[in-house]
């Protein structure tokens, strides 16, 4: 970066902060949950304004905060950036410790801004690019080991098992490896799958979720800018949820027009395809609620033309009429800037009652919203197949009272065979474990989930 744009770059930096009172959120994240969220006029700022707690991780003892009747516990510590979780079916636990690439150019003083003040809040960290194993010891009074189970991955992020092999969505596309079940580490190579995109690299996690039939693989893919500004060559097959056939490895759009779907997951009562999405950035505290939707099949969800059904983002320099009158309104919004990254639907758990069904959604919280937003798990009633009421906090307490330190920041989310909620802290490097403070029930199935995002 030269001098010119380094001075530009200070330059815009204070009038960020300087804009950063006037540009306080006036609603906060439960008065725009629903399914029909309060929408205030759109904002343009020269830099959006800033706000990020400094990371610093946990200290010795210290923990997430859990609703009442609730108990948290530690169960891996010095991870390596933990994105996701999945459970296999003899109950180990798959932790991808991972983070992008670093491979997007920065072009523009906003972004040279932007990366620096979010770098302070641990969410930069190096990923191990690993999966890391995780065995609960027997009789070991909630001791778990960890194994290095498989290495030199390529930001990875989704993981599902189909039969005997496990499918690991890198960046860069889809990788197979042989699977045994009980074993340890995976040292044979693996063979490449499936292409995904992969320029730039604006968002970088692939979602990964395989049908209940194990034919199909479906890929979250998010956008490679926030609106399109790095031109829409570069927006080819991107946010979009993939559909990869697995007997072939070839693959189709399912869905468009998602700006960055982060989760995907099957809802139990209705068999529908349900993902979780960050939206766009830069018009206000306020605007624009990240959700949680069903898919449909063919469905375009307005990204980059429109926002929240057919809300013109005139700041798009290519507008398409045709197909903002055709963009679906999400399901449930979830709050601005949350920046919702894991979703887990549970039919049954070892949580109280209130828990019972519905789905746990991890916020990693805002970057460019005075109060902060997210940086909790949260618990969505459904009913009839459908989400209702205010989102529930379950899990918080991950910055200091003052909002300028960051302990930890949820991520993805996973049961574990007793029916325990599983959480990953990439900042914390660490995966938590929720359970009822009193026994609920004596045992729960699992859900076998990847918890996307």
């Amino acid at each position: 970066m030269n001098k010119r744009l380094v001075r530009n770059a200070v330059s815009l930096a204070l009038a960020a902060m300087l804009a950063g009172c006037a540009g306080d959120a006036a609603l906060e994240p439960a008065q725009q949950s629903g399914s029909s969220p309060p929408l205030p006029q759109a904002r343009n700022f020269l830099v959006p304004p800033m706000q990020v707690p400094e990371g610093v991780g946990w200290k010795q003892g210290q923990a997430p905060t859990v609703a009442a009747g609730l108990k948290i516990e530690k169960i891996a510590a010095g991870l390596m950036h933990p994105r996701q979780l999945y459970v296999l079916p003899n109950h180990d636990v798959l932790v991808v410790e991972s983070n992008g690439p670093g491979t997007e150019p920065v072009t523009t003083p906003k972004q040279w801004i932007a990366g620096k003040i979010k770098g302070r809040s641990g969410k930069g960290g190096k990923g191990g690019n690993r999966i890391t194993l995780l065995r609960r010891k027997p009789g070991a009074g909630g001791q778990w080991e960890q194994h290095v189970f498989l290495e030199k991955l390529n930001s990875p992020f989704g993981v599902q098992l189909i039969g005997d092999w496990l499918y690991v969505a890198n960046t860069d596309g889809i990788v197979r490896y042989p699977y045994a079940a009980g074993a340890t580490r995976i040292s044979a190579p693996g063979v490449p799958f499936a292409d995904l995109p992969d320029t730039l690299n604006h968002h970088w996690t692939k979602a990964l979720l395989a049908s209940p039939d194990g034919s199909k693989l479906y890929v979250g893919v998010g956008s490679n800018s926030n609106i399109g500004e790095n031109g829409l060559e570069v927006e080819y097959r991107r946010a979009t949820v993939l559909e990869v056939d697995v007997a072939t490895g070839g693959s189709r759009v399912y869905a468009s027009g998602i700006r960055n779907p982060t989760g995907l997951q099957w809802e139990p009562q209705t068999g529908k395809l349900w993902a979780i999405a960050n939206e766009r950035d830069e018009i206000g505290a306020d605007l624009v609620p990240d959700y949680l939707t069903s898919v449909q099949d063919g469905g375009f969800y307005g990204w980059p033309y429109s926002y929240y059904g057919q809300h013109v983002d005139t700041r798009v320099m290519q507008q398409r009429p045709d197909l903002v009158a055709r963009a679906i309104t999400p399901d449930y919004a979830l709050g601005s800037h949350v920046a919702a990254l894991g979703l887990l639907f549970s039919p049954a758990n070892a949580l109280p009652l209130q828990y019972q069904g519905g789905a746990f959604v991890s916020e990693h919280g805002s970057w460019d919203r005075s109060p902060l937003s997210g940086y909790r798990v949260i618990h969505v009633a459904f009913r009839n197949g459908k989400p209702v009421g205010v989102p529930q906090a379950v899990v918080t307490g991950f910055y200091s009272p003052d909002q300028s330190q960051l302990y930890g920041a949820p991520v993805g989310l996973a049961q574990d065979e007793q029916g325990a909620l599983l959480v990953a802290d990439d900042v914390g490097d660490a995966v938590w474990r929720v359970t009822a403070s009193t026994p609920v029930v004596e045992t729960q199935p699992a859900v076998e989930a990847s918890a996307s995002g």
